[in-house]
């Protein structure tokens, strides 16, 4: 998993930067980094029961004032 990236003779540290920044974007470290930072949380039976009563008052409450014209 880790990666090891040793410096070349007569290697400039900024190409040497250059190659283990593509070396890590190749290796699909980063994305899998970032996948586990920003996952969304699933929402508990509860949450889930609450929202599709809301969803349903509110197409209710649609439908009602479609009928009135508004």
């Amino acid at each position: 998993m880790a990666l090891e990236i040793k410096r070349q003779p007569k290697e400039t540290s900024q190409s040497l930067v250059h190659r283990f920044s593509r070396r890590v974007k190749g290796s699909g470290i980063l994305l899998r980094a970032r996948k586990i930072r920003f996952r969304k949380r699933k929402k508990s039976h509860c949450a889930k029961k609450v929202a599709a009563l809301r969803r349903e008052e509110l197409k209710k409450e649609y439908k009602k004032l479609e009928k009135l014209g508004k």
